[in-house]
């Protein structure tokens, strides 16, 4: 296969597992969804986040949307704990919504107040097209498909995340909400956790009909496209 972002992968896995050693899934996903992928995990927002140069009223636009998002997260990962095909997989899942809803929930209230964030914002702030995007594409892969179109949206949401996280971590910038953002997305734990649901996503993809293959792809790709898009949303005033 071509390293070029820019050149398309197969149509088709059974094509993609063919020319390809080794062949993943996710890798088959990932590939396709160039170059939106590039363009979300190598974004100026997370590129900015990195070198400390954001500036504050960008950050307070990113994570009133990004906490008023929270909500569909935890509900999509909860809807992946009753498809979950083990008691094992049940519970790591479990375990990941307990650092979301514990840690990453308690970073957001310390970056609302260093960065008086007004509590109308916090809790109730009027949506972008992008966030609202994002809501419908969760709650459609969540309610309407099985674990393979949860997860479809769920990988790519983590995935890119840890990318551009792990790009940034060896210089971080000295304000804490920036730090401590890069440090929840580039850690052993959440490593290890985007490696599992990869595998999860890697064991169940290739056993699917080609149709519902195409659907989980395009599942992915749209997440991707629209996690670039919510980046930029940051910029807009």
């Amino acid at each position: 296969m071509s390293s070029d972002p820019a050149a398309a992968a197969p149509d088709s896995y059974d094509a993609y597992a063919a020319a390809t050693d080794d062949p993943r899934f996710t890798d088959w996903l990932r590939e396709r969804s160039e170059p939106a992928w590039t363009e979300a995990t190598t974004h100026r927002f997370t590129r900015g986040l990195g070198a400390g140069t954001l500036d504050d009223a960008v950050v307070r636009r990113y994570l009133t949307q990004d906490y008023a998002f929270v909500d569909t997260l935890v509900g999509a990962f909860g809807h992946a704990v009753g498809e979950a095909p083990s008691m094992a997989a049940k519970r790591r899942l479990i375990e990941f919504l307990d650092v979301v809803t514990d840690d990453e929930n308690d970073y957001f209230e310390r970056a609302f107040e260093a960065l008086d964030v007004p509590e109308p914002d916090r809790t109730d702030p009027d949506l972008t097209a992008t966030t609202e995007a994002m809501v419908d594409l969760i709650e459609a892969a969540t309610n309407r498909g099985g674990y393979a179109e949860t997860l479809a949206v769920l990988v790519p949401a983590e995935w890119v995340y840890l990318t551009w996280a792990t790009a940034e971590a060896d210089d971080r910038p000295d304000a804490f909400y920036l730090a401590e953002w890069i440090d929840l997305h580039a850690n052993p734990g959440f490593i290890a956790f985007v490696g599992w649901l990869r595998e999860q996503l890697d064991a169940v993809g290739p056993t699917l009909p080609a149709d519902q293959q195409a659907r989980v792809a395009r599942h992915f790709e749209r997440t991707v496209r629209l996690e670039a898009d919510f980046f930029e949303a940051a910029y807009d005033t």
